[in-house]
């Protein structure tokens, strides 16, 4: 018997998990709410940054972005976010941006989280102004890439790999 390949299994089973999935009945499985479709545009808010400073949709314009919606109470990303991390680190002089958004609650716990992980990629805070550009995505955490031309180049939701993540920066 062939094993499904873990990243497949990983995918279907965040998005059971993100449907609420209470029985192995044979409800059809629904679309994701709020996650962009690959190739449609994908706007971007200017929005302050949780530890000072201004992250400028302008700025962003022909570079790719790297829009990574998390929480710090969020088992899953607490797994991906050193992983984004590391991507933005190592890859950031070649062009690529980060844009975390954290759905705290407390955009002070956010920040106190980030601060004690050591954390300094761009990272906003998701308000309402920011939702009405960006919509949170159906579960935690979703990663988008917008590539160069302003279109989703990719769309996951639920926990990445950190080969995984590391392999987001082919869209550079």
């Amino acid at each position: 018997m062939q094993h499904p390949d873990r990243r497949e299994w990983c995918r279907s089973a965040a998005a059971l998990l993100a449907l609420g999935a209470a029985s192995a009945g044979a409800r059809a499985a629904e679309p994701l709410k709020n996650v962009p479709a690959i190739g449609s545009p994908l706007a971007l808010p200017d929005l302050p940054l949780l530890e000072g400073g201004e992250f400028k949709a302008a700025q962003a314009k022909g570079q790719v972005v790297v829009v990574y919606w998390w929480a710090s109470w969020c088992p899953f990303c607490a797994q991906v976010t050193p992983s984004i991390q590391k991507l933005w680190a190592g890859h950031r002089a070649a062009g690529l941006q980060v844009l975390g958004l954290s759905i705290d609650q407390d955009p002070a716990a956010a920040k106190a989280y980030r601060a004690r992980r050591g954390y300094d990629f761009p990272c906003g805070w998701v308000t309402p102004a920011v939702g009405a550009v960006l919509p949170k995505p159906q579960g935690l955490p979703v990663t988008v890439v917008r590539g160069r031309d302003g279109r989703v180049a990719a769309a996951e939701v639920g926990q990445l790999f950190p080969e995984d993540v590391e392999q987001l920066a082919r869209f550079l």
